[in-house]
């Protein structure tokens, strides 16, 4: 199958893209900055972020918008300096391919350590024991936040929360590693475009 992609908002545009060829390459890319888009990584000050290291994406187009309509507060929070601020976590390959890594407000910090959760929630749905997941961070007095996996298992999976938290183990840094697993035989809660509502499980859970 040949694919092409492409990333952005309805605010930006289209930022990103990418063409069959570099797809099969790079299948874990959404491409390469566009035509006459500007995009940058930076850090929580805004500040450029190192080649290969996680930031928030934000981006200018001419197809971008200036404003939400009658809302000045989302504005001053979304458009700074000519920028969008895309909510998105993302990094740049050598060649300048676009990775992306989950939303800033998914980031769990525990330890003082950044942990994003598509890159545990990865991990986790590469276990054939596991249908459907989602990571989040619970409040804890030691960590500050807990990494912890909702996990619905696969139909006849039999597997155990130590033995889920040892394949994690084997393929990510011991702060990265889910420290509680739930197991829930309800399907988790999402949005209409399928995106998990994890604040839901946040309060549930709690």
């Amino acid at each position: 199958m040949r694919l092409c992609e492409c990333y952005g908002l309805k605010e930006t545009g289209i930022l990103v893209n990418i063409g069959p060829e570099d797809k099969e390459r790079k299948p874990a890319s959404v491409g390469q900055i566009a035509f006459s888009a500007d995009v940058r990584i930076v850090d929580s000050g805004g500040k450029d972020v190192p080649q290969g290291e996680v930031g928030e994406i934000i981006g200018r187009a001419p197809s971008a918008t200036a404003a939400y309509f009658k809302d000045e507060e989302r504005t001053r929070q979304a458009f700074k300096n000519g920028w969008f601020h895309t909510g998105d976590l993302g990094w740049f390959d050598e060649e300048g391919f676009l990775y992306l890594a989950g939303r800033s407000k998914d980031m769990i910090i525990s330890g003082g350590q950044n942990v994003f959760s598509v890159e545990v929630e990865d991990t986790l749905m590469s276990h054939p024991a596991v249908a459907e997941c989602a990571v989040i961070g619970l409040p804890d007095d030691t960590w500050g936040e807990k990494v912890t996996a909702v996990v619905v298992g696969a139909p006849g999976a039999n597997v155990s929360r130590e033995e889920l938290i040892a394949h994690c183990r084997e393929k990510l840094a011991g702060f990265k590693t889910p420290k509680r697993v739930i197991w829930t035989d309800e399907p988790l809660p999402r949005t209409p475009t399928g995106k998990v509502k994890k604040f839901i499980l946040i309060e549930k859970y709690s």
